[in-house]
């Protein structure tokens, strides 16, 4: 990833409410995590290349890990600030280090799905207890979903063999023929259908499962540094209003950040990604989580999640919504006239 930011430059943006204003200043380092080559990390990718951390004073150290597990446990040791990462993890790092979701990433629901041979489909559909066994990587939102469509046909997950491998290795066997039934998340679902001869059995979308992805904080760097969570949310917010307005461009800069990764995906997974994983403007997040009327939107899909991670034994116990997703910042974003403008600006 290129980094066009450098401290001490005479910026022309002129914004208050401690953000950048003219003339020389040294921008604030923050430390962001995620995960290479997934499609809710390419806001990052593009505000780097459009230099609009530098608009708010932020200088970011771009920490990545291959996974959300490694990711969560780095939080801990205090190796990040802010970052991108799946439900499961933000539900996880939460009950065990104290993790703060401020945010959501995209709507995953269409893109974690159980797949099988596209002229095995029909006759799975018709008799899903055909599904003995079964590929994923476990404590995963591919588990997630894969168990919620397992119920929705009336099959007991504990009759079904779940074999806990990591993303690449399912794809690996799929493609040798040793692997039936394949639990995985986009682009790996783009893979298997154009490698495999795979398609969806079911998604989370077809077994009412919301996956969401998250973006989350450490609580104490929260704490100290509130004005700096929320620059972040609203350098990843104009980042997604920029996409949604230049989608052709947007879907160039996508295979270049996976070709970055290590991942070579084709124009029709590129394209698949937009259409597939919706994502939220400032206004929409700032809908989904707030609380008026009791519980709100992402409180809900993040309690399922929790009590599925409860349920396979992940976490002792659901920690309560209202313990570790915090609206406050997205909220502060939306009040505040300077950073709403700078979200909004073309």
């Amino acid at each position: 990833m290129k980094t066009r930011i450098s401290t001490g430059l005479a910026l022309c943006v002129a914004v208050a409410g401690g953000m950048v204003t003219a003339g020389t200043v040294n921008a604030e380092t923050i430390r962001i995590s995620y995960q290479p080559s997934l499609y809710w990390a390419l806001p990052f990718y593009i505000a780097t290349e459009n230099d609009w951390w530098a608009g708010v004073g932020l200088e970011p150290e771009f920490v990545t890990f291959p996974a959300g597990a490694p990711q969560i446990a780095a939080a801990q040791a205090q190796d990040w600030d802010v970052g991108g990462t799946g439900s499961v993890p933000a539900i996880l790092g939460a009950a065990r280090y104290g993790l703060t979701t401020i945010g959501l990433t995209n709507d995953e629901s269409r893109t974690n799905a159980i797949m099988v041979a596209k002229d095995e489909i029909e006759a799975v559909k018709a008799d899903p207890s055909m599904i003995d066994s079964l590929l994923l990587t476990t404590n995963s939102t591919a588990d997630y979903t894969a168990r919620a469509c397992l119920e929705k046909w009336g099959i007991d997950p504990s009759g079904v063999e779940f074999v806990n491998l990591a993303q690449a290795q399912i794809i690996s066997a799929v493609i040798s023929g040793n692997g039936r039934f394949a639990g995985v998340w986009a682009p790996n679902t783009y893979t298997l259908q154009e490698r495999a001869g795979y398609d969806y059995l079911c998604s989370g979308a077809d077994a009412d499962a919301v996956v969401p992805g998250a973006l989350v904080v450490r609580s104490d760097y929260a704490e100290q540094n509130p004005e700096a969570v929320q620059k972040f949310l609203a350098v990843y917010l104009k980042s997604i209003r920029w996409i949604k307005a230049n989608p052709e461009e947007a879907q160039e800069l996508l295979v270049d950040f996976y070709s970055e990764g290590g991942v070579e995906i084709s124009d029709e997974g590129a394209s698949a990604e937009f259409k597939l994983r919706p994502t939220f403007t400032l206004e929409e997040q700032v809908a989904m989580m707030a609380r008026d009327g009791g519980a709100s939107q992402v409180d809900g899909w993040m309690t399922q999640i929790a009590e599925f991670m409860t349920s396979v034994g992940t976490i002792p116990q659901a920690p309560e919504a209202e313990t570790y997703i915090e609206p406050a910042y997205m909220q502060a974003v939306a009040d505040n006239q300077e950073l709403a403008d700078f979200v909004n600006a073309d």
